[in-house]
């Protein structure tokens, strides 16, 4: 079974069953019926036209949920009578789908799962697990997404920027379960950029590529986080490295700069780096400017403090530091770091350790405790 190919054509199918004049939901739920379908029967007879025949399946599906249903009387004229089956029409819907299942209207949790699902392909079950939530959770959250959106017009222009934050949401996850949540976003951004011809689209693969090429340094055996300037960059990937790169280029070279294109260009001056300490960072720190200005985010300010740091100096890094609220994410972390590259290995390790009880995951905090205890066992 080419379980690739089945998500691959899952809003294709979807699209043509609501232009049809099925309701979002319904059409839905009669998609993911169609593609158990296909499931059990193609392994032993594949259809020449899987497109056609999932069109077919999933219409049936739908006639039958609606005919059943004495709430959708109304949509008798509608049923009345069954398209023949054959060839599905060639026009691609994905577009809509995306600006669908990230509507303003819905919560980020609930746009991830409804675009997991019926973009993605992704059965309730999968997505649960990746998010690490029951399946009757997550079954009644796309629920409930579905429902928000069923008023939405089909053809109703949407907002690109909520698209790609939706994705980005999707590839921070990582991997969970059986599902490889950042290789499903880096897919879903893939078909969105051959949707679409929209700079920060593509500066928002370019990110997720060089991201993702560095995947397999990031942490050790054991779990353990490996910070960027400790990884062996003999195993980033380079192929992809390239890709992101030659992406990135293109997208800067229209002249049309957004936060994702920003942040890519980043990520690729730290994978052009031979080593840590041949990082461009002066030039980072002109991208974090870009980027702040585009953002006025505190988060990119923070970040922008350590590349300060490395580009002008600790005590550089550490006064551009200072003028950003202390309760920020990492803020402590930050300092630590900073008070160590500056030598006051008593505050960095004070430091370190305040950082840890704050941390956000089992991991991060395990990093920050090592950090502590490496200076506590040197003074």
């Amino acid at each position: 079974m080419d379980e690739v190919l089945l998500r691959g054509l899952t809003p294709n199918v979807l699209g043509v069953l609501v232009r049809r004049g099925a309701d979002f939901s319904a059409a839905e739920d009669a998609v993911q019926e169609a593609l158990i379908e296909a499931v059990r029967v193609w392994p032993g007879d594949r259809p020449k036209d899987p497109k056609g025949w999932l069109v077919t399946v999933a219409w049936r599906k739908f006639l039958d949920m609606a005919r059943s249903d004495a709430a959708r009387r109304r949509r008798e004229d509608l049923v009345d009578e069954e398209p023949e089956p054959g060839p599905a029409p060639d026009s691609d819907d994905t577009l809509q789908l995306y600006f669908l299942c990230a509507h303003p209207s819905l919560t980020p949790s609930s746009a991830v799962a409804l675009t997991l699902r019926a973009v993605g392909g992704l059965t309730t079950r999968q997505i649960a697990q990746a998010y690490l939530v029951p399946e009757s959770t997550m079954a009644q959250r796309i629920s409930r997404a579905k429902r928000t959106v069923s008023g939405v017009r089909f053809d109703q222009a949407g907002d690109v920027a909520t698209v790609l934050r939706v994705l980005y949401l999707v590839f921070n996850e990582g991997y969970s379960g059986d599902v490889d949540l950042a290789a499903e976003a880096i897919r879903l951004t893939r078909r969105l950029a051959a949707a679409i011809d929209h700079p920060e689209v593509a500066g928002l693969l370019a990110l997720m590529l060089l991201h993702h090429a560095r995947r397999a340094a990031r942490t050790t055996a054991d779990g353990s986080l490996v910070p960027l300037a400790e990884q062996d960059r003999g195993r980033w990937d380079t192929g992809t490295i390239a890709e992101g790169v030659e992406i990135l280029q293109a997208a800067l070279a229209r002249d049309e700069l957004g936060e994702f294109q920003a942040q890519a260009a980043i990520a690729a001056l730290h994978a052009d780096a031979p080593a840590a300490e041949e990082t461009d960072w002066v030039q980072i720190v002109e991208w974090y400017d870009e980027l702040a200005a585009l953002t006025d985010s505190p988060v990119v300010r923070l970040n922008r403090a350590v590349a300060v740091g490395e580009a002008e100096g600790p005590r550089a890094g550490l006064a551009a530091l200072a003028e950003l609220d202390d309760s920020l994410p990492r803020h402590t972390a930050v300092a630590a770091y900073l008070h160590e590259r500056d030598g006051d290995l008593v505050e960095a390790a004070k430091l370190y350790g305040q950082a840890a009880e704050k941390a956000a995951n089992l991991a991060e905090n395990a990093h920050l405790t090592r950090q502590a205890a490496r200076l506590n066992a040197l003074l």
